[in-house]
């Protein structure tokens, strides 16, 4: 009788169907080739996104797999029509670049919570994003953005591709090749090598910042924002992309922090602040502060903060520091704001 007891237990601590551990273990096996494969997609996407096919020697350096486990990766990828092997290239299908940007798109959604919500260094990020990449479903991955505001870049300023698999291209350039006293809008910082990307951050550079190289030689490149120098050895201000101004839409003329407008002063909202993300963009979308609404400043505080406004017939209250990240344009009468 203790033989069977004991014969019993364990059939059942390994043969159950959902917690047993030979179910453990398959399930184990599936998700590790979900990630091979998925982690395979996005070499094969960044290699094609720079004007090159990958190889099974550079899949296998990049994945840190055998020869022989890197064949076996590419049979199962090939039987689920993800990729074509083409001589010593390898190229992406259309299903296969399809399943890479919704990878890449899961990754950079989760970059950005993690960087606005769980307020992890930007250091940080990738490594953690990468790790959760693979574990979400297509409706999570759409939860996910709809809950961070479709945000539409990284926290590194890559675009974010949609759901329907677009993905946007940016004029950037590297900072070694602006023209010296030309001012420019940082627009990317990239993240590899992680020791450069270290170096950028350790200097205070940031998205959006506008800067202008007054110095370049082979030894070092010298910036300004106006108030402050940078210096950065040529091959880290490689890794700092912007777009020279002339090439960017003009702003809007006469532009104001929200927080600025004067009392009953009617207004359109134009753009918000580029810190703006995650939970706290989704709520003032839902709160109706989008660009092209009216708003208007109703209530005063006693102490200033916070302030009642108008908007889309409902009275909502902000606080200064939010409202400083909304930018507005004053209207000229009562009339123009209906």
């Amino acid at each position: 009788m203790t033989y069977f007891l004991i014969f019993a237990a364990f059939a059942a601590v390994t043969l159950a169907p959902r917690w047993g551990l030979i179910a453990q273990i398959r399930r184990w096996q599936v998700q590790r080739q979900r990630e091979l494969t998925e982690d395979a997609l996005k070499h094969l996407l960044d290699r094609e996104q720079q004007g090159r096919h990958a190889s099974p020697e550079s899949l296998g350096g990049t994945l840190q797999l055998s020869p022989r486990r890197v064949m076996r990766l590419l049979e199962k990828m090939q039987a689920q029509n993800l990729v074509e092997v083409r001589g010593l290239e390898l190229h992406l299908t259309a299903e296969g670049e399809r399943w890479a940007l919704q990878v890449v798109r899961a990754h950079r959604l989760w970059e950005r919570y993690l960087a606005d919500e769980a307020r992890m260094p930007l250091n940080q990020i990738h490594e953690e994003a990468h790790r959760r990449e693979h574990s979400l479903s297509q409706e999570e991955v759409d939860a996910l953005e709809s809950a961070l505001g479709y945000p539409q870049t990284d926290p590194h300023g890559d675009p974010i591709p949609t759901r329907e698999g677009t993905l946007a291209q940016t004029l950037a350039q590297p900072l070694t090749a602006l023209q010296t006293d030309l001012p420019a809008r940082i627009i990317h910082l990239e993240d590899e090598p992680a020791i450069a990307f270290e170096q950028i951050l350790a200097a205070g550079l940031r998205l959006g910042q506008v800067i202008r190289l007054i110095e370049k030689t082979p030894q070092r490149c010298v910036l300004s924002d106006g108030e402050n120098e940078y210096r950065l050895a040529p091959s880290v201000a490689a890794n700092v992309h912007v777009l020279p101004l002339t090439q960017n839409e003009p702003a809007p003329d006469g532009l104001i922090p929200l927080w600025q407008l004067p009392h009953q002063q009617s207004a359109e909202i134009v753009l918000l602040d580029e810190s703006v993300q995650g939970f706290t963009r989704r709520r003032f979308l839902d709160l109706g502060l989008t660009p092209g609404s009216k708003i208007q400043p109703e209530l005063q505080n006693f102490f200033g903060d916070p302030r009642g406004y108008r908007v889309r017939g409902t009275l909502i209250a902000l606080r200064r520091e939010q409202a400083e990240q909304i930018k507005v344009k004053a209207l000229g009468s009562r009339e123009d704001s209906r």
